[in-house]
């Protein structure tokens, strides 16, 4: 099983790489070959800093967005968004300035507002994961976050409290996106990650 882990000078690469070979993923490829991506079985779409940014620079590997399209819309391969990789599922991000995502899932990803002393932003710290919807990825725990931005729409899976509810997880078919950072939660986060590697959906 070939795990591609996209390098695309905006993931937290060397950690996340590092916490899927914990969690057991021994054929693992970190690329930014467009066509290692299309044959991959799996593909980990990591993600840190600005959204429009990220989606610059996503953008700008040469066939790399055609390439997800095919293998994870099409052609149905896991997917694991992380962070900001998450956030890109979404039709559009609304960080300085309005920037297109993917368009995977309905909804957009909008700032954070904080609504007293205990909620700060950018939300950053462990914080509860509460499932919404039952999905065999994810599981109640606590989790490490950090993001001044989150998704609202559709196809939400789990969320987590920061001055009202917040989106933690999304993920339809094939696909999955969590706002906080497996490679950074620990036990809980590796048990993620094994899931993540074992799913057949």
């Amino acid at each position: 099983m070939t795990l591609a882990l996209i390098d695309y000078g905006a993931g937290n690469l060397h950690s996340v790489e590092n916490a899927l070979r914990t969690a057991g993923c021994s054929d693992l490829i970190v690329t930014a070959d467009a066509d290692v991506v299309a044959k991959a079985d799996r593909i980990v779409l990591p993600g840190v800093g600005a959204y429009g940014a990220c989606a610059a620079a996503l953008r700008a590997v040469p066939g790399m967005v055609e390439a997800l399209n095919r293998r994870v819309r099409d052609e149905g391969a896991p997917f694991l968004g992380i962070c900001v990789g998450m956030q890109l599922m979404a039709e559009a991000g609304e960080e300085m300035g309005t920037h297109a995502g993917l368009g995977w899932v309905g909804g957009r990803v909008r700032r954070l507002e904080s609504g007293s002393s205990d909620a700060k932003v950018p939300h950053m710290g462990w914080n509860d994961v509460v499932p919404t919807t039952a999905h065999p990825l994810i599981e109640p725990g606590e989790a490490y976050f950090l993001h001044s931005f989150a998704f609202e729409g559709a196809d939400i899976l789990a969320t987590t409290e920061h001055a009202g509810a917040v989106t933690a997880a999304i993920g339809r078919d094939t696909m999955i996106g969590v706002q906080f950072h497996p490679e950074k939660s620990q036990r809980y986060g590796l048990a993620l990650l094994e899931r993540f590697l074992e799913w057949r959906p």
